[in-house]
């Protein structure tokens, strides 16, 4: 493996302790600086890491002899305004999902990236768990025979509830679809390829919302985008997958994942974690769960940061890269269309489904 990939993180909010608990245990990559637009919370980053630095801007970190990466832990909006700086700087990139705002700003980053020849990954990296891998080593084995149909269902009351600062959520890029589909249609892409076409629906049903938790609680807000958005995706093989993501539903007891073929059924597990049961039924017999076959043990939040340093060194391709995050992305979007619209609506980029994960 040799020495390993020096990291910067722009970013250090509520999500980058979840990336400081996986980095720490990874021999793969090491954290060397950081900066964020509240020195505070840089400096509690580099007082939990030791020998990490502190750079006092965007600027100012990418231009570090001792950074390889930058890991991107920024609100949306700012993305690819991160992205582009650092790849001017000659550095690789990783960051959170979405991988920017808009179509044009992924064509952009992108684009830079590859005349430059870096690496660009992006979150959810959740897809190279344990769980997704081994409901994909299932449907590559063929256990359930030829897929025909798969549903994907993300429900919830809204974010609201936990979150002290939740208005992002519900503002232009914000919503269930473009917060919590990137770990859906991602793992969708892993287990059943790209998607062709989509027929969406949506709707506002509350034009406020009021914060539950923290020292704001009680303030309302107004909602400025659909939170309820549901729709059929018509992947390239021919699957048709029922698609639900809404913050407007209190309680429900669907399945996250299922995938549905012509000898059998299988369950995934949330692919908003790492790991969690699979389960096979077939004709004759009831539900079982499938044994551990694939994806990294023990993953969390940076684990497709290690993939990238791990297929630089080797000289392959990263599985949690911007080119799915760009697809995904435009499924997203042209779904969104698609309900503003009435009607199917073509996507017009497509990506190669990423290697699958051994043991």
């Amino acid at each position: 493996m040799g020495e390993p990939l020096r990291i910067g993180m722009v970013g250090a909010g509520k999500i980058s302790g979840a990336y400081l608990d996986t980095l720490e245990r990874l021999d793969s990559v090491t954290l060397t600086a950081v900066t964020d637009l509240d020195p505070g919370r840089a400096g509690a980053v580099a007082a939990r890491v030791p020998g990490v630095a502190v750079s006092g801007s965007v600027a100012e970190l990418v231009a570090r002899a001792d950074v390889d990466a930058v890991l991107n832990l920024t609100i949306p909006a700012a993305h690819a305004e991160v992205a582009l700086a650092a790849l001017a700087a000659g550095r690789h990139v990783y960051g959170e999902k979405p991988l920017t705002a808009t179509r044009a700003e992924a064509d952009a980053v992108l684009a830079v990236a590859g005349a430059a020849g870096l690496r660009v990954g992006c979150a959810p990296d959740t897809v190279l768990g344990t769980g997704v891998q081994t409901a994909r080593k299932a449907v590559d084995d063929g256990l359930i025979g030829t897929p025909v149909a798969a549903t994907a269902f993300m429900t919830g009351p809204g974010h609201e509830r936990w979150h002290p600062d939740p208005e992002f959520y519900y503002r232009p890029g914000g919503g269930p679809l473009l917060d919590m589909g990137p770990y859906y249609l991602s793992a969708l892409v892993h287990l059943l390829g790209p998607v062709v076409k989509v027929t969406g629906a949506a709707s506002r049903p509350r034009a406020e919302r009021e914060i539950g938790s923290g020292p704001r609680a009680g303030e309302r807000f107004a909602v400025e985008v659909d939170t309820h958005v549901t729709g059929i995706l018509h992947h390239a093989n021919g699957v048709l997958t029922t698609l639900l993501m809404s913050f407007d539903i209190h309680a429900a007891r669907l399945p996250r994942i299922e995938v549905h073929g012509t000898e059998g059924s299988l369950s995934a597990p949330d692919p908003n974690g790492f790991d969690g049961p699979v389960e096979l039924h077939r004709d004759g017999g009831g539900w079982e769960t499938l044994p551990v076959s694939a994806g990294y043990a023990g993953a969390g939040r940076g684990t497709g940061l290690a993939d990238l340093a791990e297929a630089l060194a080797a000289g392959r391709p990263h599985r949690a890269s911007a080119e799915l995050s760009r697809h995904v992305l435009d499924i997203m979007l042209t779904l969104l269309a698609s309900a503003r619209e009435d009607r199917s609506l073509p996507v017009e980029s497509s990506c190669a489904r990423p290697e699958p994960m051994g043991r």
